[in-house]
């Protein structure tokens, strides 16, 4: 599978955040984003962000079993996305919160058709 057209928007936009608090005593969080696709959409390819105090590894696959899970990672999860985010991680836990949401709507605003989690 390639990648979207829309996606070097999207990694142009990830890259335009930065956070402050990157590598601080007690940053263990991390912001992670996951490609969707759902063919019966129109533009079937999509991002998920979420923020996590764990792997993002394990948090995917927690998704993928149904575990305090996105519906949309469940059924549309492809893959995780670490290089869309790395610049960003380990980050302390009220500015993974903060990136979360800054990076959703990074994201609409580049382009992305479908955005989901960011909240």
């Amino acid at each position: 599978m390639s990648d979207p057209a829309w996606m070097s928007n999207a990694v142009r936009a990830a890259r335009t955040l930065r956070a402050t608090t990157l590598g601080e005593a007690g940053a263990r969080h991390c912001v992670y984003v996951i490609l969707l696709h759902d063919p019966r959409r129109r533009t079937p390819d999509g991002l998920y962000v979420g923020q996590t105090a764990r792997d993002p590894d394990w948090r995917f696959d927690q998704h993928k079993a149904g575990y305090r899970a996105s519906r949309a990672v469940t059924r549309f999860g492809i893959r995780l996305l670490p290089d869309l985010v790395a610049h960003l991680n380990p980050l302390r836990q009220w500015e993974s919160l903060d990136l979360e949401a800054a990076l959703a709507e990074a994201f609409r605003d580049a382009g992305v058709p479908w955005v989901e989690g960011g909240h």
